[in-house]
């Protein structure tokens, strides 16, 4: 990774945007010692104070850090500067299970199975250490380079929750479609129970490409959860569907428990249960950042340049499988994605200012950070109002990359936002000698 452009925190140099939430954001960078790839997971200290989180901040990065387990995504260490906490963590390079059914759509008992062993094994080891995801869903499924299945964002997804002295959570949280019925009754449930609702949906949506309870009416959804109404298709065999019946029981009292599930006949078919070693893990860098009143200690040095990224070629083809610079837009059957990027070899100005007047003739109000925009919808849909994060990467000195990628709101609202932006920004947009195509999403 090319040192141009870039931001250096400590022995980290920060590269792309890899994803962003309410409380974080989430950048892939390099080790500049070993060389290894790492995403940094970066919160802002102000809004964590001013929701009174940072003691427990502390204590789910201790948690996560002790855990090391096959099918969790790896925490190493924390470090925090002035105004943000980084935590750093393995950097997983084959994409989404999300982005596996989208494109493949259903997948056979076998290999559904397969998944649904290792996120059961990775579910019921954080729970046995007191850490509960509560936001467990495809996207937050992860595969690595083999193939094996981590979940990202274990105990950091949900931070502002917290157990009552009732033992129950409190905080309706997770995606609409995953959740629990007892989370969206708001009287409390137990993290365990709702975590393996949501991986009953997982399962279901493995096996039959789509999911069990989806309604576009939010409380038409929330009746169907509630009543557990929902059927499974005619290729399920019969032991997948009772056991979808079992772990999607509306009622968590008698729905089935996680140690049930592994002696369940279909989960242990072909099972073969992690091998791993536990190791010494030091807690000093934690320790190190936060003092007894809350504030952080031994900070880093954040170290940043006025003008775009350069990214490298490297770099370039690590953000897709097959990137095509003179595409734009390219609708790919059933296969909606968060973000998508094109070439252009126009000025970084220029190109931002045109993302800008397309994106004000949308009703998107604007806001400038030196070569990135955050683009706000003004109507609240489905998922909330849709906020679009844009920056500009130089890739040589005539040619820039242009990442369009949505901070929040709807995937299906980003699909159709990017498709009207397309319109005001054909004349930026770097073309091959080939016939000029519409985009393509990576």
């Amino acid at each position: 990774m090319n040192s141009s452009g870039k931001i250096r925190v400590g022995r980290y140099e920060l590269g792309r945007m890899l994803g962003e939430g309410s409380f974080a954001k989430v950048k892939l960078a390099r080790n500049l010692e070993t060389g290894e790839d790492v995403a940094i997971k970066i919160l802002d200290k102000e809004k964590l104070l001013r929701h009174k989180m940072i003691g427990q901040i502390k204590r789910e990065i201790s948690t996560m850090k002790l855990i090391k387990h096959p099918n969790v995504i790896r925490l190493y260490e924390v470090m925090a500067s002035k105004t943000k906490i980084y935590i750093v963590l393995e950097f997983v390079t084959g994409g989404e299970l999300f982005d596996k059914i989208a494109t493949l759509g259903k997948m056979k008992e076998d290999e559904a199975r397969k998944y649904f062993q290792q996120l059961i094994n990775a579910v019921d080891y954080c729970h046995s250490r007191g850490v509960y995801h509560r936001d467990l869903k495809p996207e937050n499924l992860l595969l690595d380079s083999s193939g094996f299945l981590k979940i990202s964002d274990f105990g950091l997804s949900a931070l502002a929750q917290q157990v009552r002295n009732d033992g129950l959570l409190h905080t309706t949280c997770g995606t609409p479609n995953y959740v629990a019925p007892e989370v969206i009754n708001n009287k409390g449930y137990d993290g365990a129970k709702a975590d393996l609702w949501s991986c009953g949906v997982i399962l279901f949506v493995l096996m039959a490409g789509y999911l069990p309870f989806e309604d576009e009416n939010l409380m038409s959804l929330y009746q169907k959860i509630f009543k557990a109404d929902f059927s499974c298709p005619s290729w399920f065999s019969s032991s997948v569907k009772k056991l979808i019946k079992r772990i999607l029981d509306p009622n968590p009292q008698t729905r089935i428990t996680i140690e049930e599930v592994k002696e369940n006949e279909w989960f242990k078919k072909g099972y073969q249960p992690p091998n791993f070693e536990a190791e010494d893990v030091s807690l000093d860098d934690v320790n190190a950042i936060f003092n007894e009143s809350g504030e952080t200690l031994n900070l880093v040095v954040e170290q940043r340049e006025e003008k775009p990224a350069l990214m490298n070629a490297f770099e370039l083809i690590s953000t897709s499988q097959g990137l095509n610079l003179g595409t734009l837009f390219e609708k790919q059957m059933g296969n909606v994605k968060k973000e998508t990027r094109f070439a252009s070899n126009a000025p970084a100005a220029e190109i931002l200012s045109k993302i800008e007047v397309a994106a004000k003739s949308l009703g998107f109000n604007i806001e400038k950070h030196k070569y990135k925009l955050r683009l706000e919808g003004g109507k609240c849909g489905r998922k909330g109002p849709l906020a679009i994060a844009t920056e500009v990467f130089e890739v040589a000195p005539s040619l820039n990359m242009v990442e369009l990628r949505k901070a929040s709101g709807d995937t299906l609202e980003f699909n159709k936002f990017y498709n009207n932006i397309s319109v005001g920004l054909k004349d930026i947009v770097w073309h091959t000698t080939r016939e000029e195509g519409q985009a393509k999403v990576h």
